[in-house]
């Protein structure tokens, strides 16, 4: 092994100890820390989304539910915290960035995590129908957005 790669080692082994000590900080560290960062208000104080949570808050037809239920995958948690950490910073920097839009939507991903929470959660009731139309074509009343509106057609 070259000089280089001994360097290219001994950063990589930093970098590691370094990720692994963060890890440990928030899942060990201030008691809370870990819990208080799944809680809608954790959500609600640096996101844009004043509308969405007040909107959840008052009339949400699953606000006994934290954010992390819908909008996080739950299928184990391994991948639950991996997309916590890859949202959460995409959210810190765009924040942080100035580059929030106007209309916030939601990314393809994040269809397909709420499609399974939903599926995971109403298991029972959905397992007749066609699992492949978003819930909330249907159930517009869910959204954020549309909760409390009613719709006619």
């Amino acid at each position: 092994m070259g000089h280089a790669g001994k360097g290219g080692v001994r950063l990589l082994v930093v970098v590691g100890l370094v990720v692994v000590g963060v890890g440990l900080f928030l899942a060990l560290g201030p008691p809370g820390l870990l819990a208080k960062s799944e809680t809608p208000d954790f959500c609600a104080s640096c996101h844009v989304m004043e509308a969405e949570y007040e909107a959840w808050f008052h009339q949400g037809a699953h606000k006994r539910l934290r954010c992390v239920d819908c909008h996080l995958p739950n299928d184990n948690l391994a991948s639950h915290y991996v997309w916590k950490s890859i949202d959460g910073m995409k959210d810190v920097v765009v924040f942080n960035s100035g580059r929030v839009p106007d209309d916030i939507r939601i990314t393809d991903h994040g269809k397909a995590v709420v499609q399974a929470n939903c599926i995971r959660c109403h298991e029972s009731a959905v397992e007749m129908i066609n699992q492949q139309r978003y819930c909330w074509d249907c159930h517009r009343r869910v959204m954020h957005r549309n909760v409390g509106v009613p719709f006619t057609r």
